[in-house]
């Protein structure tokens, strides 16, 4: 299995000082800003990021803890339902150009599996890789 990124989920309950923390402090980019998710990215490693969930975003239950970025999503799916590993989120193609699941670790973290979808897909403005 390729695994090509892994990035780590904070919540923030004041995503634009979160944001900014990040930015100013480490100098990390905003790559994405979907408002209730935004994602920093490094100027010199692109792969290295870091997403901020705002208040908009879905309940704390359903909020992954970090996403991983794989070559065939659709083969680790199927892998996950092999070995009975639960899935919280089905398997779905996103505006945003990924095609993503969530599933959950043995210690109840949820982790979103994601590829992105050939082309990239139709994007809002901002989007990169949510």
């Amino acid at each position: 299995m390729a695994i090509r990124r892994v990035v780590p989920h904070l919540r923030a309950d004041d995503i634009d000082a979160t944001r900014d923390f990040y930015a100013g402090f480490l100098g990390l980019e905003v790559a994405m800003d979907l408002g209730w998710i935004v994602t920093l990215a490094s100027p010199s490693n692109p792969t290295a990021q870091l997403n901020l969930y705002g208040e908009a975003a879905p309940p704390a239950s359903v909020q992954p803890r970090l996403s991983i970025e794989v070559g065939d999503v659709d083969a680790v799916h199927a892998e996950a339902v092999h070995r009975g590993i639960e899935i919280v989120q089905p398997l779905s193609d996103e505006a945003w150009g990924v095609r993503r699941f969530f599933a959950r670790d043995p210690s109840g973290n949820i982790v979103n599996v994601l590829s992105h979808l050939p082309g990239g897909g139709p994007k809002p403005s901002g989007a990169d890789d949510a």
